[in-house]
This record gives C-alpha cells, sequence and structure tokens, in this order.
C-alpha cells in the first residue's frame, strides 16, 4: 500500500502579541452553504473540497515578518476584502544554505493550513501540528493531514514559524530576542482558538503535536507563561527540554551542546555575527542595518542561531529545570521516542558514511576521554554488528530516548503522561539506507504513520498499514479526550515514576507489536544519568 507524499520533509522541527481582537469567526459566509468558503476574522477564504476533507491553504495568521518587522513579536494579519483564495500551498520560511525544498521560501511566511471533515455540524478536536528540522528547516505545507483528519475525525492545523536567523537571532537590548519564533506558534496558537469554529474545530479543545524540534518547542510551551490558556494537551515525538549532545554527537567535532541557552549566550553571539556582517554602532543602529540585508546576505549565517533562549519573558527559566521545578502547565501529555533515533542522523548529518571501525576508536576517545572504557564495557562493538551501529545506539540512547524519558518523570509528577517507542524494524525510509547499515526506526519514522509526506511514496505493508491505523486512532482519541485508549485498541497505560518500570507502550507491526517496553532498560538511562554522562 503506498502513502503519499508531495514535498520532502524537513528534519533535524501569545494570545497577547496578536490579541483577542477581531470578529467571530463562522463556519460559512451569510446566505451560502459553500463548504469551500469559510469567514474567518480577517475575512472570506475559499479552500478545496476533496472527498469528504476541506482544506484551506496559506491562511494568515500574523504579519509578513519584512523590512521593520524583523525580529519584531508577531503582528496581527491585515484583513482582507472578498474571498482570499486559500488553495495553494504557503511559501516555507527562509532556510539555510543546502536545504531541499520544492516550493519557494521566503521571508514573508506566517501563514497556516487547515485540513478538516467536511459535514457535520459538531466541534472536532483540534490537533495544531508543529513541524520539526533543528529550529533550521521544514515547513508545514510537507504535512499532508488527509490520513489524521479522514479516520480520526479531527481538525489538523500545520503552521510554518520563523526559522534559523530569523526566528532565534538575539542582541542585547532587542526585545523578544531568542524567542521570535516561539513567539509564532504561540500566535498561531491564539489564531486557532479565535478562528477555528469557522471549520468545524472546537476551540476549547486543542492538542498542539509535534515533532523533533517541534516537540522540543511544545515542551517550552508547557513551562512559557505567554503560552498559558493557549492549549488543552501536548503530543511530544523525539524531543524534549532535556534533550542535549556531546562533542562528535551532532557532526565530527561538533561540540557539546543543548537545545535552549541562556539569553545573554545568545546575544552575545548575534552581537559577533552582526559584527562579522558589518553592522556595529549603537544598538538601534545595528538592528536597522541587519534589517536592510537582504535573505541572501544572512542566508550563510543562518543556522548560527537554532537554539531558542531563556531568561525572556517567553522563557522565564531553562525549561527542563522549570519542569523538574513543577513550574508547567499540568496539561495531558502523549510523549515517545523512535528505538533507533540515531541511525539516520549519525549517516546522514553526521557523517557522510557509516563509521568505519578507525572512525569509532577516534570518535570514542574524543568524546568520552577518560570515560572511554565505560561506555565501551556498557556498549560492546560485538552486541550491535558494527561500529557504526553502536555509535547509534550510544548517541540514541544519550541524546535522545533518556532525555525524553527523564522529562516523562518530571511531568508525570503533577500530570498525566502517556509515553510510547515506536519500533517498526523496517519502517519506510525517507531516503534509501546507505550500505551494510539498517535504519530500522530512525529519527521521524513514527511521522510517515501518521501523515503523508508530500513528494515521494512510502510503501506500507498490511501489517504496516494497520499500525498506522492504530496510531492515529491512539493519538487522536487523545486529542479528544486526553487518552488515548478506546474500542479495538490494546490497552495503553499512563506512565507513573513510581512503577517498576513505568508503562512504555511499544508500538511495531504484527501480533506481539503493540506490547509493554522498559525503555530506561532498554536505553541504559541508568548508565548515563551515573558514569555515562
Amino acid at each position: 500500500m503506498k502513502r503519499k507524499w508531495r514535498v520532502p520533509l524537513a528534519l533535524m522541527a501569545t494570545a497577547a502579541i496578536v490579541g483577542a481582537a477581531g470578529c467571530e469567526a463562522t463556519a460559512a459566509p451569510e446566505g451560502t452553504d459553500d463548504p469551500a468558503v469559510v469567514r474567518t476574522e480577517g475575512g472570506l477564504l475559499r479552500g478545496s473540497v476533496r472527498e469528504g476533507l476541506r482544506e484551506f491553504q496559506a491562511v494568515p495568521y500574523a504579519a509578513p515578518p519584512v523590512g521593520a518587522l524583523r525580529w519584531q513579536n508577531p503582528r496581527p494579519a491585515a484583513p482582507w476584502q472578498g474571498e482570499r483564495d486559500a488553495t495553494r500551498p504557503p511559501p516555507a520560511c527562509a532556510q539555510g544554505p543546502g536545504v531541499a525544498l520544492r516550493g519557494p521560501a521566503a521571508e514573508d511566511c506566517l501563514y497556516l493550513n487547515v485540513t478538516a471533515p467536511a459535514g457535520g455540524a459538531d466541534r472536532k478536536p483540534v490537533v495544531l501540528w508543529i513541524h520539526g528540522g533543528a529550529f533550521q528547516t521544514g515547513t508545514g505545507a510537507s504535512m499532508d493531514a488527509e490520513p489524521m483528519a479522514r479516520r480520526g475525525d479531527v481538525v489538523v492545523v500545520t503552521i510554518n514559524y520563523r526559522l534559523g536567523m530569523f526566528g532565534f537571532f538575539g542582541l542585547p537590548g532587542l526585545p523578544g530576542s531568542g524567542t521570535f519564533g516561539l513567539s509564532d506558534q504561540q500566535s498561531a496558537m491564539a489564531w486557532v482558538r479565535r478562528n477555528i469554529a469557522a471549520f468545524h474545530g472546537d476551540s476549547s479543545n486543542v492538542t498542539i503535536a509535534g515533532q523533533s524540534s517541534g516537540a522540543m518547542s511544545n515542551c517550552a510551551h508547557l513551562t512559557s507563561p505567554t503560552a498559558a490558556g493557549l492549549f488543552d494537551k501536548v503530543v511530544m515525538q523525539s524531543g524534549s527540554c532535556a534533550v542535549s549532545w556531546l562533542t562528535n554527537f551532532g557532526e565530527r567535532h561538533k561540540p557539546e551542546g543543548r537545545v535552549f541557552l541562556p539569553l545573554d549566550e545568545v546575544a552575545e553571539t548575534g552581537r559577533r555575527t552582526a559584527t562579522d556582517l558589518g553592522c556595529v554602532g549603537a544598538e538601534s543602529t545595528i538592528v536597522d542595518c541587519l534589517r536592510g540585508l537582504p535573505v541572501d546576505k544572512l542566508r550563510p549565517v543562518l543556522n548560527t542561531f537554532s537554539d531558542p533562549a531563556f531568561g525572556t519573558p517567553v522563557l522565564p527559566s531553562d525549561p527542563s529545570a522549570a519542569l523538574h521545578a513543577g513550574r508547567f502547565a499540568p496539561v495531558p501529555v502523549l510523549s515517545g521516542n523512535t528505538r533507533d533515533e540515531a541511525t539516520f542522523e549519525t549517516v546522514y548529518y553526521d557523517y557522510p558514511d557509516p563509521i568505519t571501525e578507525q572512525d569509532y576508536d577516534a570518535v570514542l576517545s574524543e568524546t568520552f576521554g577518560a570515560r572511554r572504557a565505560a561506555v565501551e564495557t556498557e556498549y560492546p562493538r560485538s552486541a550491535y554488528g558494527s561500529a557504526a551501529l553502536a555509535f547509534a545506539a550510544i548517541v540514541t540512547d544519550r541524546k535522545w530516548a533518556c532525555p525524553q524519558e527523564h522529562t516523562a518523570r518530571d511531568l508525570a509528577a503533577r500530570t498525566t503522561v502517556y509515553e510510547y517507542e515506536f519500533a517498526d524494524p523496517n519502517p519506510p525510509s525517507i531516503l534509501p539506507p546507505p550500505l551494510g547499515m539498517p535504519l530500522r526506526a530512525y529519527h521521524s519514522s513514527d511521522v510517515l504513520s501518521l501523515f503523508d509526506l508530500v513528494g515521494v511514496s512510502a510503501t506500507f505493508t498490511p501489517e504496516q498499514q494497520r499500525l498506522s491505523d492504530l496510531m492515529i486512532d491512539y493519538w487522536t482519541g487523545f486529542a479528544r479526550t486526553g487518552d488515548p485508549n478506546g474500542p479495538d485498541r490494546p490497552k495503553w497505560p499512563a506512565f507513573r515514576a513510581d512503577a517498576n518500570p513505568p508503562h512504555t507502550q511499544a508500538l511495531a507491526p504484527g501480533r506481539d507489536g503493540v506490547a509493554r517496553v522498559n525503555l530506561a532498560e532498554t536505553h541504559h538511562c541508568a548508565f548515563w544519568s551515573g558514569a555515562g554522562q
């Protein structure tokens, strides 16, 4: 069975900002029953209808962040006269060099897309999807929400938000520094609260969901005072507040780091970058100079900024510390990873080819130093079949699985959490696997079971299709009630930190594919909380 994709997926992904003003959205303009037309606070939209679904694309949720609005928090979108065409996807947000996009990319990019079941007057749960891409790449239009909207009977919203330097740039004294992209996401949430009723969505039942940097964003929103009241449930796929990495994890010789950085560190990087670009002087002079530079002039340094800043109005403190202290919105959370997160990452991002035995020796010494012996004892090369798979297991556990499990424990102390591990050993691949290096359940492979990714066809076996159906049922059941369980689904108990072990739902095709797994043991989390750190 083939699943259609329409553009390639890009991988490593405040209510007060926009305000609550505006006319109330309605399902159709007065005097017409045309399902392709809705009235939002900005005006009429004409979308498209296909086999029981309505789709509205390139809907502006904020003003174009260009010119004087570059590096300002999002402003309200201007209303329009007549019907606005909503039948074509918006441009992606401007992205760094080397990004493969089939459509255009532009600085004017703050648009969203709505896919909704046609017919019926009942209000449906809403899933607002925030794409991944390491805060550097991606677009909401890459996600065709037809499978989730149709099978799950939910309204799905996918969004763009500013990326790289446009989304996470900072300077001393510049309001919004380090969080423009997160503020965009919150602006989109506020738009959904005010307008989703026009699409038969339930504005009081909104789940924010996302993968990779989209999941990290959602974890941050849990701790953000400016996001308070903008969502009701959260889904975090392969991303949490605690993600961090060691030397050589991102690419060879890349230093250790973490997702969220202090504001002063982001602002100092901004000051140095401005100087390199020839913008010096007083703060206002520097900002005016930078705002006058064309996108192409900035493109070589766009990816210098991909770390949201804390110590800001949006993120007053490090989100991981805030979670641990209990300073977060206590809404239901569905959270998880893929079993082999780093196989894809290790080959296609870290190294041009699978790591050789010689490379592995050098990488272990560079990364762990005196701890190398302990790591080799915990991860014997012979247990994995190759140096490349051994290193992928190390990165999977230290960077992805154990931080996510740590976040789940913090959340479960004060709210309901459902944890999963996507474990399909042979999912469809976005790119062909390298010679001699099986990708298995690689980073982002779970997304294929929820969305059609635009651009390539992915072939599912009948068992994989049944798993996809089950996952959509779980995800949309969670969006509907805060509990993924329902009729004809294997029971999914909530995650409890005091259980031994806490329940993690393994999701794989086949009769025994959905089962309990001890995630902390499988991924050596006790080791990484001790000597492995």
